[in-house]
């Protein structure tokens, strides 16, 4: 079908008087996919089953995971490249700056361009269609199906139907 979007209007918070202006925002529809969702897919195009799927992404995660904390970025061709960062506290003195001024360390993902979104792709696999869900509720069809980019800053995720 493709991806969902609502219109929320949003003002310019440096100006007093700013009028809102509507931005498409992308929403995410009904639970999130989990390993079984994804692994089904997967077996749908190969000739694994769904069971040597499971295993073989479990065992990535966990592979993944030994890199990571092991101190390594991970790059995966045409996928992208996993990494860790932290949050810390810096200090006046070299010799106070100890492994306790990290806070807290987050996995960050960077797309390769080769699965980057782009909304100009004209491709049938690489092309994102996106639809007006509150035309597509109301049944009113002015916009349900139809095409938009993205003007604001992505989306939030949320289950608006539930």
């Amino acid at each position: 079908m493709g991806v969902p979007f609502k219109k929320i209007p949003r003002k310019d918070p440096r100006k007093e008087d700013a009028v809102a202006k509507f931005y498409p925002q992308l929403v995410t529809l009904g639970d999130n996919a989990d390993l079984e969702d994804v692994a089904y897919v997967m077996k749908e195009k190969s000739s694994l089953t769904l069971g040597d799927i499971k295993s073989v992404i479990t065992n990535f995660v966990e592979a993944l995971i030994d890199k990571l904390y092991g101190g390594q970025s991970v790059n995966i061709k045409d996928f992208g490249v996993f990494s860790l960062s932290a949050r810390t506290v810096g200090v006046e003195k070299k010799e106070d700056c100890t492994a306790k001024n990290i806070k807290a360390v987050k996995i960050n993902f960077r797309p390769s361009t080769t699965i980057r979104p782009d909304v100009t792709a004209t491709r049938a696999g690489q092309k994102i269609d996106f639809y007006d869900l509150e035309a597509l509720v109301n049944k009113d069809g002015s916009s349900s199906g139809g095409q938009g980019g993205s003007g604001a800053d992505g989306g939030i995720e949320e289950n608006p139907l539930g």
